[in-house]
C-alpha cells in the first residue's frame, strides 16, 4: 500500500460517501478555495492546515445536534469536547483560542473576553465552515490557535425555494420532561434583475438534561456560564444582494441571535460533582443573550488593483449571566449585600454590554508584471469597541472601555516553480485604549471556613493607553503530484489581555484591601484608590509552526499534521499579584483526519488529535509544570465514522467518540486535578419519505455514564456529560 494510502481527509473537506464515489477518479486539490486567509485561495497554496466542512455533511451533523461546537468537536481533531452547554468555557483549538467569524467577521468580544460565540450560530443557516489551523492576525486579535469562518448560504437562480427543517430531541431516561423541539425554515431566491435574497429563522427549546446515570444535570455547572437546559432561542439571517455589471455586487445582511435560560434551582458545587440543589430555588434574572450584527459587503472582481473587498460592520452585543449565591470553597467571592449573615447581594449578577463596528478593506492585486502569476493580499482595517459590564442594578462592575484599533496588512504569494509556491506576509497592529475611573463595587470574599472578609468599595483609576504590535508570516507549499502537496511554515497571531478582567477583579484578592467583617470600611484614604497603570498591557504574540501533508490517491484523502506553539507572554489576570500573568508556554501537537470510500456506497473515517502543553511557573525561563486542564483538558481525542447509502436512499451513519484521561501536574507542588477519559457511540438513519428526507438519530447510544472534560475542567469540578438523547426529524426543500 503506497504512502499516500494511509492519508485519509482533512484539508479537502469531510465529505458524504456519495461525493467520494464521485470525485475519487481524479481529485486535485486546486479544486477547493477558501475565504478563511482573507482572500479566496486554493487549499494546495496554504501553507497551514485547512479543514472545510461543506453543507451535505453539516446536514448530517444537524441530524445529530445543532450545536455548532459539538460539529466542531466531531470533526476539527484539534478542538476541545464540546462542554454541551450555551457557554464556550474552556472550549479551545490546540489549547489556545479559536476566532470564531461569520461570513469574515468576528462576534467577539475583545475587550471582555466572555465565552458564548459558538452556541449562537445557527447551523441551519451555514452553508459551509471553513477552519484555518494556527495562529494568524489576518482577522486582528483572538485566532492564537486558529480561525474558523462559518459562511452563510447564497441564493440560488430562480424563484422562491423554501427549505423547512423539523426536528424533536428527548433524553430517553424522561422523555416527555426533557423534549426539546426544533423548527427552521429558509426562503431563498435569486432573480434575472440582479437581486438575490436569503431568509433564515429557527427556534429551539429545551426542559431538563440528564446524565448517563439518569441525574438531571445542573443550569450552571461550570458557575456564571450557564447551561444547557430550560432555555428557548431564536435565530435569524437576512441577506439582499444585488449584482452589478462588470463583477460588481454589493450586500447587506442582519444576524439577529437571542437565547433565554430560566434556571429552577442553584447549583451545588459541594458534592462529589455539580448538582442541581432542589431545596433552593433560582432567584436571579434570566440568562439572555440579545444581540445582532450588520454587515454591509461590496466586491469588485474588475477593480484597477485586482479583487477588491471592502466590509462594513457593527455588532451590538448583550450578554446576562447566572445569579450565584457565596458558598465557600466553591463560590468564596460574591458582591456584598451588607449583611454578614445573608451577604450576597440580590444584584450579584452580571450583564456585559460591547458595540464594535468597523471597516475591513482588502485587495487582492496580481503581480504578473513583476512575476507570473504572484500575488499580493493587502489592506487595512479600523475597528472602534466600546465595552462595559453592570449588575443587576445597573452599578458598573469593571471600568468602561473604548478602543479604536487601526491595522495595515500585506500577504505575498509567489509560485517559486510549478510545484513550490511560497507565501509570507506582515501586519501591524495599533491600539488606542481610553480606561475610564469607576467605583468597583464592595464585595464579599473567605480564604478559609472561618477567615472572611470585605473588600470595600474602590476607585479605579483609568487612563489613555496605547500599544502596538506587529506580527509575521512564511510559509511554503510543494505539490509532490497533482493529488498530494507538503506544506509547513511559520506564523503568528496575538491575543488582547483582559483588560476588564483585571478592572473588575482591582484589588479583590490583595489583603491591603481588605477589612474586617466588623470593621468593612476601615480603609485609609491612601487605600481607597488603585490605578489601571500597573497593568502595562501589552498583546500576547503566539508562535506557530506547522509541518504537513496532505491529499488523495483515488478513494484515499488525508493529512497529518505536526505543530508546535509557544507564548512568552499571558492575557490571564492573577488575583494574587494584581497583574496580567507573563508566563511563557509551549504546545505541541499532531492531527489526523482520513477518509476512504470502501465502495460507491460505503465510507469510512477518522479523526484524531493529539495536544499536550507546559508553561513556567515562576518565570525562571524553564518550562517546569504542565498546562492546566482548561487549556488541555483531554490530550487525545478522536472519531471514527462510517456512512453506508442504501441503494433506495437510505444512508445509515454510526460514530464512536473517544477521549483520553489526564492526570498531569499543573504546577511545582505537582497538583493535579484529574480528568477522566470516555468513549461513547452515535447512530443516524435518514431516508426520502415525501419528497423530503426523514430522520433518526441517537446519540450516547449505549447511555454512558461519562465526566465531560471541557466542563469538568473549568472549575476542577466534576460535570457529567449528556446521557442517551433520541432525536427525529423531518426536512423538505419545496
Amino acid at each position: 500500500m503506497r504512502y499516500s494510502q494511509f492519508l485519509l481527509i482533512p484539508a479537502v473537506g469531510l465529505m458524504s460517501s456519495q461525493a467520494v464515489a464521485q470525485q475519487s477518479a481524479g481529485v486535485t486539490l486546486d479544486e477547493i478555495t477558501v475565504t478563511a486567509a482573507r482572500a479566496q485561495r486554493s487549499i494546495s497554496d496554504i501553507p497551514q492546515t485547512v479543514q472545510v466542512v461543506d453543507q451535505k455533511e453539516i446536514d448530517e451533523q444537524l441530524k445529530q445536534s445543532g450545536s455548532a461546537s459539538a460539529l466542531l468537536a466531531k470533526l476539527l481533531p484539534g478542538f476541545s469536547v464540546s462542554n454541551q452547554t450555551i457557554s464556550g468555557a474552556s472550549e479551545s483549538y490546540r489549547g489556545r483560542d479559536l476566532l470564531v467569524l461569520m461570513d469574515g467577521v468576528p462576534l467577539t468580544t475583545p475587550l471582555r473576553d466572555v465565552s458564548r460565540v459558538l452556541s449562537l450560530i445557527d447551523l441551519n443557516s451555514v452553508e459551509r465552515i471553513e477552519l484555518v489551523a494556527g495562529a494568524s492576525s489576518l482577522y486582528g486579535a483572538g485566532a492564537t490557535g486558529g480561525t474558523v469562518n462559518f459562511v452563510t448560504k447564497k441564493a440560488q437562480p430562480g424563484g422562491p425555494r423554501v427549505s423547512v427543517n423539523t426536528a424533536l430531541r428527548t433524553f430517553t431516561v424522561d422523555p416527555g420532561g426533557s423534549l426539546a423541539p426544533e423548527m427552521s425554515a429558509t426562503v431563498s431566491g435569486k432573480g434575472t434583475n440582479g437581486i438575490d435574497y436569503v431568509f433564515v429563522g429557527s427556534g429551539r427549546g429545551a426542559q431538563k438534561t440528564y446524565d448517563g446515570a439518569g441525574r438531571e444535570l445542573p443550569s450552571d455547572a461550570m458557575l456564571g456560564q450557564g447551561g444547557g437546559d430550560r432555555l428557548a432561542s431564536g435565530n435569524f439571517l437576512g441577506k439582499i444582494g444585488y449584482d452589478f455589471d462588470g463583477g460588481k455586487r454589493i450586500e447587506a445582511s442582519i444576524s439577529q441571535f437571542y437565547l433565554d435560560q430560566t434556571p429552577k434551582y442553584l447549583t451545588d458545587y459541594s458534592g462529589a460533582y455539580a448538582k442541581p440543589d432542589f431545596t433552593k430555588l433560582y432567584t436571579g434574572q434570566s440568562v439572555l443573550e440579545d444581540s445582532r450584527s450588520f454587515q454591509l459587503r461590496y466586491s469588485d472582481t474588475d477593480f484597477v488593483l485586482g479583487n477588491l473587498s471592502v466590509v462594513g460592520f457593527y455588532n451590538d452585543i448583550k450578554k446576562r449571566f447566572n445569579y450565584s449565591e457565596f458558598s465557600y470553597p466553591y463560590n468564596s467571592l460574591v458582591y456584598y449585600s451588607g449583611n454578614p449573615l445573608s451577604p450576597t447581594s440580590p444584584a450579584n449578577q452580571t450583564t456585559l454590554y460591547s458595540e464594535r463596528g468597523g471597516v475591513n478593506l482588502t485587495i487582492d492585486t496580481p503581480l504578473d508584471r513583476i512575476w507570473n502569476g504572484a500575488k499580493v493580499t493587502w489592506g487595512t482595517d479600523v475597528i472602534h469597541d466600546k465595552t462595559w459590564q453592570t449588575l443587576t442594578d445597573g452599578r458598573d462592575v469593571f471600568t468602561p472601555l473604548t478602543q479604536v484599533t487601526t491595522a495595515g496588512f500585506a500577504l505575498v504569494q509567489v509560485p517559486i516553480t510549478d510545484r513550490l509556491t511560497a507565501r509570507g506576509g506582515v501586519r501591524y497592529e495599533h491600539f488606542d485604549l481610553s480606561v475610564d475611573d469607576f467605583l468597583r463595587p464592595a464585595a464579599y470574599a473567605a480564604i478559609s471556613p472561618t477567615t472572611r472578609f470585605v473588600l470595600p468599595a474602590l476607585n479605579v483609576i483609568g487612563g489613555q493607553y496605547e500599544y502596538a504590535s506587529p506580527t509575521y508570516n512564511l510559509g511554503a507549499t510543494f505539490k509532490l503530484n497533482n493529488k498530494i502537496d507538503l506544506f509547513g511554515g511559520f506564523s503568528q497571531g496575538y491575543a488582547l489581555p483582559d483588560v476588564g478582567a483585571y478592572t473588575r477583579r482591582a484589588g479583590l484578592s490583595s489583603t491591603a484591601f481588605a477589612c474586617p467583617v466588623a470593621t468593612p470600611n476601615c480603609l485609609p484614604l491612601a487605600r481607597q484608590t488603585i490605578s489601571f497603570t500597573s497593568i502595562a498591557p501589552e498583546a500576547q504574540i503566539v508562535n506557530n509552526y506547522e509541518i504537513g501533508i496532505r491529499g488523495g490517491d483515488g478513494p484515499y484523502k488525508g493529512s497529518i499534521t505536526g505543530f508546535v506553539s509557544t507564548s512568552e507572554k499571558g492575557v490571564t489576570f492573577d488575583p494574587v499579584t494584581n497583574l496580567i500573568s507573563q508566563q511563557k508556554e509551549m504546545i505541541y501537537g499532531v492531527e489526523y483526519i482520513g477518509e476512504m470510500a470502501i465502495n460507491r456506497n460505503f465510507t469510512l473515517g477518522t479523526t484524531i488529535g493529539y495536544k499536550e502543553g507546559r508553561y513556567d511557573t515562576n518565570k525562571d525561563g524553564v518550562l517546569d509544570s504542565w498546562l492546566p486542564n482548561n487549556r488541555i483538558g483531554s490530550p487525545v481525542r478522536g472519531l471514527i465514522f462510517g456512512d453506508y447509502r442504501f441503494d433506495n436512499g437510505i444512508k445509515l451513519r454510526v460514530e464512536g467518540e473517544g477521549y483520553a484521561a489526564r492526570n498531569r501536574g499543573i504546577n511545582l507542588t505537582n497538583t493535579v486535578y484529574p480528568i477522566e477519559g470516555g468513549f461513547t457511540m452515535n447512530a443516524a438513519l435518514s431516508g426520502p419519505v415525501y419528497g423530503g428526507e426523514a430522520y433518526a438519530a441517537v446519540n450516547n447510544l449505549f447511555d454512558a455514564e461519562l465526566q465531560n472534560p471541557t466542563a469538568t475542567s473549568v472549575r476542577n469540578l466534576p460535570v457529567y456529560s449528556w446521557g442517551r438523547t433520541v432525536t427525529v426529524g423531518y426536512r423538505k426543500t419545496f
